[in-house]
């Protein structure tokens, strides 16, 4: 029988729900180990993953513990997609569904996130940043778009765990841009329509679900800040404050 993989998350960002997403397509057995933000950046989960970013994994299945979502997806579907459900056995296949999934770890997950940083996060607001990577996210969503002309999916006539990899990010666009959530897709209607049949799908269904109930245990608001808190700056007087009144 197989063990549960045990998933280390912090229940605020998009990345780690990338994985349980993954998982629950698979119907592969997981844990959850979500804890607070604060303690990502230390003992004991740094031994885990001394970058001390969400998400890691273990599988005491294998004896492997993975951090960097690329990587941990790779691995689950090399090990646990005998079937071929999210993949292709082919090796033109195999490498362009790998080719979209380098595409959402290298270029739509490092500009949403600054999107998402300087619009919201960051304690000033600066112009210039903001106008860049709100750019680039749209231009990212361009691409995406192209890419879906004609077609359900990414790569072939089914889903993969490349299209699946880019659905958290997208979902959570009108919070990183502030924009209207009917208009978060504007002008992308191929990435809308992609969109939308992966989050009709029970897999999504059930990790918002989760997340909603990790979030409320450590009162999170939907942006990842704690209620009361409006920017980073503030979270990390906040984090200071907390720990200085723990010791």
């Amino acid at each position: 029988m197989t063990k549960p993989i045990k998933v280390h998350l912090c229940p605020a960002g998009p990345n780690p729900w990338k994985v349980v997403l993954l998982l629950e397509e698979l119907g592969v057995p997981y844990e959850i180990n979500s804890f607070p933000f604060q303690e990502v950046k230390s003992k004991p989960y740094t031994d885990i993953n001394p970058n001390g970013r969400v998400p890691a994994i273990e599988d005491r299945n294998t004896g492997i513990t993975l951090w960097e979502t690329g990587a941990i997806i790779l691995y689950l579907i090399e090990q646990y997609d005998i079937t071929h459900k999210l993949s292709y056995p082919d090796i033109k296949q195999r490498h362009l569904t790998n080719q979209y999934l380098f595409f959402q770890v290298s270029g739509q997950g490092p500009y949403f996130g600054q999107a998402g940083w300087f619009n919201v996060l960051h304690s000033e607001k600066v112009q210039s940043a903001i106008d860049r990577y709100n750019s680039e996210l749209k231009r990212v969503l361009g691409v995406l778009d192209t890419v879906l002309e004609g077609k359900e999916w990414l790569v072939g006539d089914k889903i993969t765990y490349a299209d699946l990899s880019f659905a958290t990010w997208n979902d959570r666009i009108d919070s990183l841009i502030l924009c209207a959530p009917e208009d978060k897709f504007k002008g992308f209607l191929n990435v809308q329509a992609w969109h939308e049949r992966m989050i009709s799908r029970p897999s999504w269904a059930t990790c918002m679900d989760k997340r909603a109930q990790l979030m409320d245990e450590q009162g999170l608001l939907p942006n990842g800040m704690p209620k009361g808190v409006s920017n980073m700056e503030e979270y990390e007087a906040k984090m200071k404050a907390d720990a200085e009144a723990s010791k």
